[in-house]
């Protein structure tokens, strides 16, 4: 049997594979490759890939698919495992490889009944979510991760999405939030390699699949988002081509942003977070605003009875608008841009 036959029986290829098997216990599968590495199946959506050679300073976690309908990085992903298991690269970083929840990818829905990356760092846990699907795959994949993580002197963690709504800037990270925490030059070099030129400095502890491993794990993390929600079939590979090359680089052991300019990158800063006040709430901004839609020094963005909030001295711009969540649930955020220090 081909090592492809052993880990995926008939089906041709590891997506193909988890969606007909989005829920069996598939654990246990495992094959070994020409060039000594081994890939093992630690359940539906998740393959641990372990050279032969490991390099020594790196373990990589890469997920996609948190969200059952962003189907370009989980393409992404399968196009590698493919690429992998015909050999026609050598495998050097220890990795974790996550399609997020496969039950909401067979669906074509964004999840089943909760959204998956607000359940992690213990949100599973809440009476509201527990024992639910999806608070159950988050607990799983927490397990996973700290079970993968053990003893790596350094972790890096990329959660890959594509958004619902349009963005002036189409493809950006999110870097979660730790107290005094400043991003590393090469996380900025790796966003440059990968054509992803907007960084967003989260202002608060989540509840995210990143937030998690940044937190729990101290792994370097990031949610990156890649552009838009299409089927699965209908996403232009050429679009996502820096992430793919990027990713495999490091999977080949290579340093990505080793001749990026870091500097393209340009970072924002959260400075408001806009939350549905009741009854008298207002939001002034369209339904269709795109993210990273700016906004004018003076111009009002939200009001109600008691207050009223003006965009300030310099340009901001609003990201995750959404007017459609119940009082006391986030409405968006405004971020500007960082200014360099001085």
């Amino acid at each position: 049997m081909t090592p492809r036959e052993q880990l995926f029986e008939q089906h041709p290829d590891w997506l193909a594979f988890t969606l007909a098997n989005p829920t069996a216990p598939t654990s246990g599968r495992h094959a070994s490759l020409a060039d000594g590495s081994r890939i093992e199946m630690r359940g539906p959506g998740l393959l641990r890939l372990m050279p032969a050679s490991p390099q020594p300073d790196l373990r990589l976690i890469v997920s996609a698919g948190i969200h059952g309908n962003e189907t370009a990085p989980i393409e992404v992903l399968n196009r590698l495992v493919n690429e992998l298991l015909v050999g026609e690269w050598s495998l050097a970083t220890e990795t974790l490889l996550i399609l997020g929840n496969p039950p909401a990818m067979v669906a074509g829905r964004r999840f089943m009944d909760h959204n998956l990356n607000r359940l992690f760092n213990g949100a599973h846990q809440k009476p509201l979510y527990a024992g639910s699907p999806e608070a159950l795959r988050a607990e799983l994949l927490e397990h996973t991760c700290r079970a993968f993580a053990s003893g790596a002197p350094q972790l890096v963690h990329y959660d890959l999405h594509t958004a619902i709504k349009p963005s002036e800037r189409e493809k950006f990270a999110l870097y979660p939030f730790i107290p005094d925490r400043k991003v590393p030059g090469d996380q900025l070099s790796f966003l440059a390699a990968s054509d992803v030129h907007t960084l967003l400095l989260q202002h608060a502890p989540g509840t995210t699949f990143a937030a998690f491993s940044s937190k729990e794990l101290e792994a370097e993390s990031m949610t990156v988002e890649l552009g838009r929600v299409r089927p699965f079939g209908q996403n232009e590979a050429g679009r996502f081509r820096g992430i793919e090359n990027s990713l495999r680089d490091l999977l080949k052991g290579g340093d990505p942003g080793a001749s990026a300019d870091a500097s393209q990158v340009v970072i924002f800063e959260v400075v408001e977070e806009i939350i549905n006040t009741g009854r008298e709430f207002r939001f002034h901004v369209p339904e269709d605003a795109a993210n990273f839609t700016e906004y004018a020094p003076g111009e009002v963005i939200w009001e109600d009875a008691e207050q009223t909030y003006r965009v300030g001295p310099r340009p901001e711009v609003i990201i995750f608008p959404n007017r459609d969540v119940p009082v006391g649930q986030r409405v968006g955020l405004m971020a500007r841009k960082q200014t360099p220090a001085t």
